[in-house]
């Protein structure tokens, strides 16, 4: 797999109640050319991630409104999209007008991530972002259908980059990541969602042996 293949199969994907970041262009909030520097940024890392050892895939469910819909990038939010494409030593500027938009999943996710060194590429299941019908700016979870597309794509992901292990962040992540688990070693963590931040913290910790503490401090605001 090349990795221009891989990101032209993922703009391809259509679905309906589905917007595809690398093809579809939001016209209340993106830059005209929005898609087309999310296309080349993956592009990007992708080529990057594949020219060193990878210690993990960290798996989310799906990109959300307030994050990957507008970043492109799994588990990254405007606040944090310019700490991620630096992991990667590129440089891009927002694809994004006004204030920069949290998340706070993405806010927990990358006040650990900060704090790790070895190489990690962010993903999901379904890569795209899916929202309830007639409301663009919501979240939902993908259906089985797109489920599917999503595991085709995470198993070339997988034979890319061959990483020594999956992080699956919650329980769809987790049934994702044990079909692959024959390839790489499978870990599930606590979604940081719904009163699970400081068990997510602490999971974490244990895996890459670093201290939370300034992970939960600088993330009190949320």
């Amino acid at each position: 797999m090349k990795a221009e293949g891989f990101v032209k199969d993922l703009a391809n994907l259509k679905f309906e109640n589905v917007f595809n970041p690398y093809s579809e262009r939001c016209e209340i909030y993106d830059y005209f050319d929005a898609p087309k520097k999310r296309r080349a940024i993956l592009k990007k890392m992708l080529e990057a991630a594949s020219q060193v050892e990878i210690d993990a895939i960290w798996i989310g469910r799906d990109l959300g409104y307030r994050g990957g819909r507008r970043t492109g990038l799994a588990l990254t939010d405007d606040v944090h999209f310019c700490h991620h494409v630096d992991r990667w030593q590129l440089d891009f500027g927002r694809l994004t007008k006004g204030d920069a938009v949290p998340e706070r999943t993405a806010a927990v996710i990358w006040s650990i991530l900060s704090q790790v060194s070895s190489p990690v590429f962010l993903w999901n299941v379904f890569p795209l972002h899916p929202f309830e019908s007639g409301s663009p700016f919501s979240n939902r979870a993908h259906n089985s259908r797109e489920r599917k597309a999503g595991e085709e794509l995470l198993d070339n992901l997988i034979g890319f980059l061959r990483p020594k292990r999956l992080i699956a962040v919650g329980n769809d992540a987790e049934n994702a990541a044990n079909k692959f688990e024959d390839r790489c070693k499978v870990f599930k963590v606590r979604h940081p969602s719904y009163g699970g931040q400081n068990i997510f913290l602490d999971q974490i910790q244990s895996l890459y042996d670093i201290d939370t503490t300034i992970s939960r401090k600088m993330t009190l605001f949320e």
